[in-house]
């Protein structure tokens, strides 16, 4: 979900279930305000990560939550972004790649640094991450001169 929905951490770990649920199936997108630019933000939820939240949705943890990535305490109704990082490095651990390469904003940016290096499309990165001005896109992604004489270059008219 953190791919698919390219959020911030504070914002993945408030999601709630009827943000990405509706009569009992995923949704194939969703929408969420974000916390820092107060700006609604739409993703896609690709088909493997339904399938992943429907098997998670049946975990007894679950049971009447309302937030999608419930915390272990009364007290915190979801995750904290401290134990979503804490998930994420042991993950990351766990299939062997070094933890301190990847972290929770790793996340974020997987999905739109791919759309960007296939399309070029700065826009649509724009866009997809709620960004407001093209020159936090820009500086979000690292784009530099020779990224766009190589996109200049592949276009012949």
């Amino acid at each position: 979900m953190a791919i698919d929905s390219k959020l911030r951490g504070c914002d993945l770990v408030r999601m709630r279930v009827a943000d990405v649920m509706a009569s009992g199936q995923i949704k194939e997108r969703a929408s969420i305000l974000q916390s820092k630019a107060q700006k609604a933000v739409r993703f896609e939820i690709t088909e493997g990560t339904r399938a992943a939240v429907a098997r998670w949705m049946e975990e007894p943890l679950m049971f009447g939550s309302e937030y999608l990535w419930p915390g272990r305490f009364h007290e915190r109704l979801h995750i904290s972004t401290r134990q979503y990082a804490r998930i994420v490095r042991e993950w990351v651990k766990s299939i062997g790649l070094e933890p301190t390469a990847y972290g929770t904003h790793s996340m974020r940016r997987t999905k739109v640094t791919q759309i960007y290096k296939k399309t070029g499309n700065l826009r649509a990165v724009q866009l997809l991450l709620g960004h407001t001005k093209m020159d936090s896109t820009v500086r979000y992604l690292g784009v530099e001169l020779e990224d766009a004489l190589a996109i200049a270059e592949a276009i012949e008219i």
